[in-house]
């Protein structure tokens, strides 16, 4: 269907970005996946199409061109939203996010908050793929209340200009193989909550007193998934991003976009459920003589798929075009915003749920083999749990989403207005 988010420009980047991908990256992703890690060779050719932060500011890329020479003037967030949905189309996810997960998520922080010797000293290098960075805050105990977390900052007594860092990361997308971790940390007092935390850029490798082990997860398993211990590591004061005990707002304002964009996946992943259940049901399976399309149980699970995924899609459309037309720096820090990429991250999530099982029960036993016609489905039916846990569970989700328009709602009524935006 014609989209008026879409121009003629976004189609041909659109055209451009799956002939790269279905040439270098799809074909070999079950034996990257099987592997656990993203090749050096495959990483760097990634990085020379501009797809490693393909929103950066020009100012950071050392006058390198965006993917596929898309004009700086031209760039938006639908250019993004369709590097989501191609690298989506992907079946291992754990490709996509070995890819550029941590990077993702651990450089919005330095672009939008810290100082510009931190961007130019870090960001260029990630682009050119040279550098890689990793989002450190889920601890062992501490998930989705990031304001308790445990990990502590506390000021070198030899030497004031260096912190001393201890603590505990864990679930660390990329982190075996970053150089850098944007950490959040404790700086305030014990119980400080939201008010004691700063974040810091930590330097990973061949650091003292840190270490890293992977992680052995059901599914994503080339995303690098890492738990990091720190004992004591030094890292200077300079690394600080922000200011000290502000760090609360610095992660906070990082989880709308990542949740959008873990939206922007589940979607296009739910959808690759759905077309190979249909070609399964209409062109491939016959039971008792017939296609199981012939079935009306079966068409109705075809079309509860469908509706789900394309509700899906039209909030995410809208939610970006919103985005795009407030700008994103100012918009991601409207609590609105918050709520709304909050409840799409979690219908998206149930949506994908709905298609893993959906396409399964049309597969049958098929559904379950890591070969033949229904490896597809079976692959994400192992990777689509992060998609529901990673970036806030949906029961917390859920909560935060609601609880915002309950407060919105009562500050217009006191202040005189009936209407209320939903």
């Amino acid at each position: 269907m014609n989209s008026p988010y879409f121009g003629e420009a976004h189609h041909r980047f659109r055209a451009s970005l799956r002939e790269f991908l279905e040439k270098e990256i799809f074909p070999h992703a079950r034996e990257w996946e099987e592997s656990g890690e993203i090749p050096e060779l495959a990483y760097q050719k990634f990085a020379s199409q501009g797809l490693i932060l393909p929103a950066l500011p020009n100012a950071y890329r050392d006058g390198r061109p965006r993917p596929f020479n898309v004009p700086d003037h031209e760039w938006d967030i639908f250019f993004g939203i369709i590097v989501g949905e191609e690298l989506a189309r992907c079946p291992y996810n754990g490709v996509v996010w070995g890819l550029n997960g941590g990077n993702l998520i651990g450089c919005p922080p330095i672009l939008n908050f810290g100082t510009q010797e931190q961007r130019m000293e870090y960001l260029p290098r990630v682009f050119r793929g040279e550098i890689r960075f990793c989002l450190a805050v889920t601890e062992p105990g501490a998930g989705s209340d990031v304001a308790n977390i445990a990990t502590t900052a506390e000021v070198d007594p030899t030497d004031p200009s260096y912190y001393l860092v201890t603590g505990e990361k864990k679930w660390i997308t990329n982190g075996i193989w970053s150089d850098f971790a944007t950490t959040a940390v404790r700086t305030g007092p014990p119980g400080s909550g939201a008010a004691g935390i700063s974040v810091l850029i930590i330097p990973l490798k061949n650091t003292p007193g840190v270490r890293r082990s992977r992680m052995r997860n059901s599914g994503v398993s080339a995303s690098g998934s890492t738990y990091i211990s720190f004992n004591n590591v030094r890292v200077p004061r300079a690394n600080l991003i922000g200011e000290e005990n502000k760090g609360f707002a610095v992660i906070m304002s990082n989880f709308n976009p990542e949740r959008v964009s873990i939206a922007t996946s589940a979607i296009q992943m739910a959808r690759t459920c759905y077309d190979e259940a249909f070609k399964h049901a209409v062109f491939r399976r016959k039971t008792f003589g017939a296609y199981l399309s012939e079935n009306q149980i079966i068409r109705s699970k075809l079309a509860g798929m469908l509706r789900r995924i394309e509700s899906c899609k039209a909030w995410l459309y809208q939610l970006a075009f919103e985005v795009k037309s407030r700008g994103e720096k100012v918009a991601y820090q409207d609590p609105y915003i918050g709520a709304m990429s909050a409840l799409l991250k979690v219908e998206a999530g149930k949506t994908l749920e709905l298609c893993v099982r959906e396409a399964q029960q049309i597969f049958g036993g098929q559904g379950v083999s890591k070969d033949g016609v229904g490896s597809i489905v079976e692959q994400m039916s192992r990777d689509f749990r992060v998609f529901i846990i990673g970036g806030g569970s949906e029961e917390i989700l859920d909560d935060l989403g609601i609880r915002v328009l309950v407060d919105k709602a009562r500050k217009e009524r006191l202040n005189g207005k009936a209407k209320v935006k939903l």
